[in-house]
């Protein structure tokens, strides 16, 4: 028999072999149990939560609250890593709060997000993708993230909550690079310090448009909220900032992993061209397969306690690896192969329980939009370099490229 040598404790979860292939290093550690030790970029160690029913488990934990004040004298000096004032002023939207209060501000957004309004919309989500893929030149290579997987998601979203025309478009996509995280030493602090104070300016100004421009849009009703004292001033921009990076950087990142892993496939890249009535099937298997959301952000026990065998002190930061639980053997047969048949699939990329993401519904709507649009309309679809080339975002907890360049025989 042989026997297993542990996991040397905290494993770095770092560098660009980790980036580009996470997944055997998550099947190790899978394997050694459901709770290790890991150390990220900025000197941050955390607790690391990896198999399936451990991950459903832990997100459904009330005990572990998302609060940063929660947080630790170790875990603040290295995580909390955006400066004051800007961290109490952005950082305080939905994924960084407990209920009551996350009971109370999640109300404010979710009628804007219903699978009911979403489905409305997908004429207008189609009228956008198209208009995007006009644009692209008449045969490839061409860079689908700048070309399209960027702008898509960003164009829907503005729809959505009612982000002004003239303000879409000077919104500048480098701003959503202020969640990956840059330490205070780091050479790029200050553009990291620039991108915030750029984004924080928008957002000011957005508010300015909106109280002056009230209409039927989730923007307004979040502004009138604030002018009601329904919402505080920090709670009205850290939501918006939230709506701005998370309602869209995934997305973009979630059509390149998703084309990526079918480029890898092309059996299944055929089938789903020759079939759309797989494309809702297939996002939901795509979404398992290499999900955008890596890692959630960080939750804390507020006592010392037990979490699946292992002691965890008070205040230390649990993360719950999303693509861990998604690829664990012993919830998903075959878990490292692409199968768009695969059903059921109760996969976790959108997490679970209280903070189970809001916007899955239109997130799901764009991904059916952009792959069936991009299949259908780019005959030939196919990865222009090496695989091996493929620049991954050097994000903390996502997955995504910063470029997806790509062929096609003809633009339809």
């Amino acid at each position: 028999m042989t026997v297993q040598e542990p996991v040397a404790e905290p494993v770095p979860l770092m560098g660009c072999p980790y980036k580009a292939n996470p997944y055997p290093l998550y099947e190790e550690l899978r394997e050694a149990g459901p709770v290790h030790r890991v150390l990220f970029p900025s000197g941050v160690q955390a607790w690391l939560v990896t198999g399936y029913d451990a991950a459903h488990a832990a997100l459904n934990d009330d005990r572990l609250g998302k609060n940063h004040e929660r947080g630790n004298d170790s875990w603040r000096a290295r995580a909390s890593i955006m400066p004051e004032p800007q961290h109490s002023q952005l950082q305080v939207h939905l994924l960084h709060q407990d209920p009551p209060k996350h009971t109370r501000m999640r109300r404010f957004v979710t009628d804007a997000f219903t699978p009911r309004r979403i489905e409305e919309l997908r004429p207008r989500f189609q009228e956008l993708a198209d208009a995007l893929v006009d644009d692209l030149p008449p045969s490839g290579p061409v860079d689908l993230v700048s070309g399209f997987a960027a702008r898509f998601p960003f164009q829907v979203l503005a729809e959505v909550i009612g982000l002004p025309r003239e303000s879409a478009a000077r919104f500048d996509r480098d701003w959503g690079k202020v969640v990956q995280p840059v330490g205070p030493t780091d050479p790029g602090r200050p553009r990291y310090e620039a991108r915030l104070h750029g984004l924080q300016s928008y957002i000011a100004e957005v508010v300015a448009h909106k109280r002056a421009h009230v209409e039927d849009d989730l923007l307004s009703r979040l502004v009138v909220a604030r002018d009601r004292h329904e919402l505080s001033q920090e709670e009205l921009d850290s939501m918006i900032f939230q709506l701005l990076v998370a309602g869209q950087e995934p997305v973009t990142n979630q059509i390149t992993t998703a084309l990526i892993a079918l480029f890898r496939t092309p059996d299944q890249l055929t089938r789903l061209r020759e079939d759309p009535t797989l494309l809702p099937r297939a996002v939901e298997e795509l979404l398992r397969y290499d999900s955008a959301f890596e890692l959630t952000t960080w939750r804390f026990f507020d006592r010392d306690s037990d979490l699946h065998g292992t002691d965890i002190p008070a205040g230390d930061s649990v993360i719950v690896s999303l693509c861990a639980a998604n690829r664990d053997p012993r919830r998903f047969p075959d878990p490292d192969t692409l199968d768009l048949d695969r059903s059921p699939n109760p996969h976790l990329a959108f997490g679970h329980g209280i903070h189970f993401c809001p916007g899955a519904a239109l997130a799901r709507a764009e991904l059916q939009t952009a792959l069936g649009t991009l299949l259908t309309r780019l005959p030939g679809l196919q990865l222009a370099i090496a695989d091996k080339d493929i620049e991954w975002v050097p994000a903390v907890l996502g997955r995504g490229t910063n470029s997806l360049p790509v062929d096609y025989d003809r633009r339809l």
